[in-house]
């Protein structure tokens, strides 16, 4: 199965209300991300899918317990080469053609040479070949998605975490973006970690996460994921 990708323990995040207080948005979750895992992190709005993504990805530090990378490295050198990140809006620069969004991580990572090249060729894979040269404007709400998703992979990632990707999508759009992904990732050991209200979304995974007041209550898939 391969060292893990991540190894979370109590972790605990904290937001200050606007009272001075504090609001617990996490609490002694527990979770393992192994190579290849496949898993839907369900639950109500609020209930902290998004934050532990976050902090699973990096982009967050948590308040209380501990979150390592045994097999990704040093906390520093996670994005975007380890660890690639899908949000619920695409994100796309706007000045930006879709074949250079896609090659943006590489361009930022120093890596000029083939940038162009892997760009089309994600964009192949994801059937968007015919608008490398077009702007965001110029996008439907699927097709700007999926080159977000292509970006993220652009620097070929051991970690790909998408928060509420199918979010502004609509069913039928939603099972062929999925689709892609899956068809994309298969025979790898990428793992694939998506916070969804979606359950045909959550269907498609291997493993399912039920986040609960900011409780992990579930999650189970011997030799592939621990919670």
């Amino acid at each position: 199965m391969g060292e893990r990708l991540v190894i979370a323990k109590g972790l605990g995040r904290d937001f200050r209300d606007g009272n001075s207080g504090r609001i617990n948005v996490l609490r002694d979750v527990d979770c393992e991300i192994a190579p290849g895992a496949r898993i839907a992190i369900v639950g109500p709005s609020g209930s902290g899918k998004t934050t532990l993504l976050h902090i699973l990805g990096g982009l967050d530090r948590p308040t209380a317990g501990t979150v390592e990378w045994p097999a990704l490295g040093a906390f520093e050198t996670l994005r975007p080469r380890h660890i690639g990140f899908v949000f619920q809006s695409p994100s796309l620069f706007p000045a930006l053609t879709a074949v250079q969004n896609v090659g943006l991580p590489m361009l930022l990572a120093g890596e000029n040479i083939g940038a162009s090249d892997i760009g089309a060729s994600l964009l192949q894979s994801f059937d968007l070949d015919e608008l490398g040269d077009k702007l965001p404007e110029e996008l439907s709400g699927g097709q700007a998605q999926r080159i977000a998703m292509a970006r993220a992979l652009a620097m070929g990632p051991k970690l790909l975490l998408a928060d509420e990707p199918t979010g502004q999508l609509d069913s039928r759009t939603a099972l062929l973006f999925l689709d892609a992904v899956l068809d994309r990732l298969e025979a790898t050991d990428i793992a694939l970690v998506i916070a969804t209200h979606d359950e045909i979304v959550a269907n498609r995974m291997a493993t399912r996460w039920t986040m609960d007041h900011g409780r992990l209550t579930t999650g189970h898939r011997p030799g592939a994921v621990t919670a």
